[in-house]
């Protein structure tokens, strides 16, 4: 029977650090914001978008919404990103993903300040984490806390995104070692996959990446010490393709008629096997919120610090 990997004990503990340190910028009049922009009625970003809404309420995070019609043309997308990027309100601007397919979803996200990009995902930040720019942030050896104390943070030029950041720290809170392992990744996307995989590497893990057109996926899943699911497809990955005491990260979201949420695992089955698991609901979901609220108030820490060197602490 495998243990249970609760996301939301760790969203707590990173939440209540995020919450003191809003507190302490507001001492000097400085309210941290977050720009989120909404395209559609996908029913996944809406959830999302609710979370986030509550998550930010919770720790004194303003969120600022932007709610486009499924219809709505590129340039005015890019127009409210450009508005948000000149905005001193907001400290960073999350694009909720998917776009409508017709929208080219890379010139909307590159089109984020670097500064304000704190799910990581334009070109400037995927540059510096493939070339080990930014892999710093996954070596504090637990000590996450350290890493933007005042001598770390004119470093910090750029963030990890905070689902595949989101689910290394859930594997090193349940003191799971990840070196040497074999990591097996489904799916291949700039959101979470790939970052992810470049992740395990910096870690040393030895990493396969799986993905739609893979074929016999189950031969590379049962040779997984840590199988990663990121793929959106229901009850995937079943008892047969793991590995006996595997670790299993379900980072799949889909959203049921009913409105209950699943993940890409069949967890019942499977967590007779694994040695650890996470559930879908409150498994990685909540890891990647706080980590999006830590991103957030570490922009405004940067921003104080590089006008203000003497108020952040």
């Amino acid at each position: 029977m495998a243990q249970i990997m609760e996301g939301r004990i760790l969203s707590d503990d990173i939440k209540n650090k995020v919450k003191k340190d809003v507190e302490h910028l507001k001492q000097y009049g400085i309210d941290v914001g977050l720009g989120i922009v909404l395209v559609g009625e996908n029913p996944a970003s809406r959830q999302y978008l609710l979370a986030i809404n509550k998550a930010c309420n919770k720790v004194g995070i303003r969120s600022y919404q932007n709610h486009l019609p499924e219809n709505v043309s590129i340039n005015e997308i890019l127009n409210t990103i450009n508005s948000t990027n000149r905005d001193e309100r907001m400290n960073g601007l999350l694009v909720l993903l998917p776009l409508p397919k017709r929208i080219n979803v890379r010139k909307v996200v590159n089109e984020i300040a670097t500064e304000k990009d704190i799910d990581g995902l334009g070109s400037l930040s995927v540059g510096r984490l493939a070339a080990d720019e930014s892999t710093f942030q996954i070596f504090k050896e637990g000590d996450y806390e350290s890493l933007y104390r005042r001598e770390s943070l004119s470093g910090v030029s750029s963030f990890l995104p905070c689902t595949p950041f989101g689910v290394i720290r859930l594997i090193e809170y349940c003191e799971i070692d990840i070196k040497g392992k074999h990591a097996v990744v489904i799916g291949k996307s700039l959101a979470v996959g790939k970052p992810l995989s470049m992740m395990l590497l910096a870690k040393e893990a030895t990493v396969t990446v799986c993905h739609r057109e893979t074929v016999d996926l189950g031969y590379f899943t049962r040779q997984a010490d840590i199988l990663c699911s990121a793929t959106g497809k229901k009850g995937l990955i079943k008892a047969d393709m793991v590995k006996d005491n595997a670790v299993v990260v379900d980072i799949g979201t889909n959203v049921l008629e009913n409105g209950s949420i699943v993940g890409d695992v069949d967890f019942e089955a499977v967590k007779e096997k694994a040695s650890f698991i996470t559930p879908v609901p409150g498994g990685v979901g909540p890891v990647t919120i706080a980590m999006l609220l830590e991103n957030t108030v570490r922009s405004a820490q940067n921003n104080q610090f590089l006008k203000h060197p003497l108020i952040t602490g």
